[in-house]
């Protein structure tokens, strides 16, 4: 997941591309590459390579429910990266239920308030490492 070109070809997905010649030409990336990342991701389970055409057999790749999960991931860097690297962020996220402008952000799933890391504990597991 941290391979650069992994979170742009995620990114796509997420914006609702799928076809192999998006990815080349949006990107700038070489076949060579985009060919080894789409194949790690695909044996990965994060994204499905699907037949969308016979004559010449040619496929898409779409998220899986695994893939998916990876929103809040790159929601996080985003967030991140307009917080540090943008004077003017060059997306805003619209909340498509209420139609305003949403600021993503971690929550309990308990009581409902914003997680700050100094107020997270790891119970870790005896047998995790």
């Amino acid at each position: 997941m941290g391979e650069r070109w992994t979170m742009l070809i995620l990114r796509e997905c997420f914006r609702g591309h799928r076809r192999y010649e998006h990815f080349r030409t949006k990107l700038g990336i070489g076949s060579n590459v985009l060919n080894d990342r789409l194949r790690v991701l695909t044996e990965e389970g994060i994204l499905d390579r699907l037949p969308y055409q016979e004559r010449p057999v040619r496929h898409e790749y779409r998220l899986t429910k695994k893939g998916q999960d990876l929103y809040p991931v790159l929601l996080a860097l985003m967030s991140w990266g307009d917080m540090y690297k943008n004077e003017t962020p060059p997306v805003r996220l619209i909340h498509s239920t209420c139609g305003h402008e949403a600021q993503p952000q971690m929550t309990c799933s308990y009581c409902g308030e914003r997680i700050a890391w100094r107020e997270m504990a790891a119970d870790i597991h005896p047998d995790a490492w």
